[in-house]
């Protein structure tokens, strides 16, 4: 046995093992080599050394599968290519909870399927929905009541110069209190502006409203007629009351010129019974007919002219809603012989749509109603006008 060989070497040399160990070593003090001096002077235990041996081994292989773990995940990222991955919110929360041990300079180098900022993302809302405590929240303030909220609404846009102070005294007038910022906040929640904007708009659908009862419309129309000189053109000028719908023909001539509408200025504007009395608007289109000195004796009178823009008929709707019923209920059914037969059939026409025709504009009411004086008989009657075409049925009084 060498002399200089420590102890504990012999032990762990399978070599030497296999021998007896010789009686005379025991309780015999040896020189102590360079390896037993570092171990008593950094007082590490052979024992601890082996497993420090062993650990360091196992740390290799680990390193090693995880090598190969990095590997294939680069190989199954090559073979989705940039197709998005969807993940499940489980899945989320796993990679989240293991991203946050690992931390952003780590995850940089080994993340392959999602970005740091991704996994760092689904750990805050992972910390955000543990303490998320909206499903015990309690109900907050009342929520304004949906009539009283389109109250509000009808009050604005129906008085366009009401501030926020007017509608709330007159909410409170029907018992309801609102402070005036609530008011301010429905009306911006549906786009109506303050007063001050809103009172400087008129809409043409506000502007008729106002002065219904003081507009009149008007309109041409043509119609063939047969004379002695073949088919001529007669051209008809009508003006119709929006609010009654009352109608009346201005004239009718095969020869339309200045001379024509100044007569019919007079005639409308007649201070006895003129058709304009008490009216204070004019629409009508931008046709020549409408010379300056026609609008200038209107004017006179306080008719104001009200010119539509180009090619606009459906601003002049009533008078265009008239054509349309004269022709089709009447002109374009007959064939006229003479300017006699015309003026005849517009004239029947106009008393038919005047007393016996019902307007769904007005309730499906007559313009003129006929009131009924004491009981009626039974048997229902037929009033003709132009040979049947127009009817009206009705009773006769008892």
């Amino acid at each position: 046995m060498d002399p200089g060989l420590a102890p504990w070497a012999i032990l762990l040399d399978p070599v030497r093992s296999k021998n007896s160990i010789p009686l005379d070593i025991i309780g015999r003090e040896f020189p102590r080599s360079p390896g037993v001096r570092f171990f008593m002077q950094t007082g590490l235990d052979p024992f601890r050394f082996v497993i420090i041996a062993v650990a360091g081994w196992m740390n290799q292989h680990q390193q090693h599968a995880i090598d190969y773990l990095l590997e294939e995940n680069r190989v199954l990222r090559e073979l989705i290519g940039s197709r998005r991955i969807r993940f499940s919110d489980d899945q989320r929360c796993r990679l989240a909870a293991k991203a946050k041990k690992l931390g952003r300079k780590l995850l940089a180098e080994i993340a392959k399927i999602v970005t740091p900022e991704t996994l760092m993302a689904w750990h805050r809302k992972l910390i955000a929905k543990k303490y998320d405590g909206s499903a015990h929240r309690m109900p907050g303030r009342p929520r304004i009541a949906t009539g009283i909220e389109a109250l509000v609404i009808r009050m604005a846009e129906e008085n366009r110069d009401w501030g926020y102070r007017r509608i709330q005294g007159a909410l409170a007038n029907l018992g309801h209190v609102l402070a005036h910022g609530t008011i301010a906040n429905i009306l911006k929640h549906h786009g109506i502006e303050p007063a001050p904007e809103r009172s400087r708009k008129t809409t043409w659908k506000e502007f008729l409203s106002r002065h219904w009862g003081q507009i009149v419309a008007s309109d041409f129309f043509t119609v063939e007629v047969w004379t002695r000189a073949g088919l001529q053109r007669f051209v008809v000028l009508f003006f119709i009351e929006l609010s009654t719908r009352r109608v009346e023909v201005g004239g009718i001539a095969r020869v339309a010129n200045g001379l024509w509408m100044t007569q019919i200025a007079r005639n409308l504007t007649d201070a006895v019974d003129g058709f304009f009395i008490g009216k204070r608007y004019l629409i009508h289109d931008r046709d020549p007919l409408y010379t300056r000195d026609f609008l200038n004796m209107l004017a006179e009178t306080g008719v104001q002219s009200v010119k539509l823009p180009p090619r606009s008929p459906n601003l002049n709707a009533y008078a265009e809603r008239f054509v349309r019923t004269i022709k089709e209920s009447c002109l374009e059914r007959m064939i006229f012989f003479g300017e006699t037969s015309l003026r005849k059939a517009i004239a029947e026409f106009v008393a038919h749509y005047h007393l016996e025709r019902n307007h769904q504009g007005l309730g499906n009411r007559l313009i003129v109603p006929i009131e009924a004086t004491g009981e009626t008989a039974e048997t229902v009657q037929r009033r003709q006008r132009l040979g049947g075409m127009l009817n009206y049925y009705y009773r006769e009084a008892a």
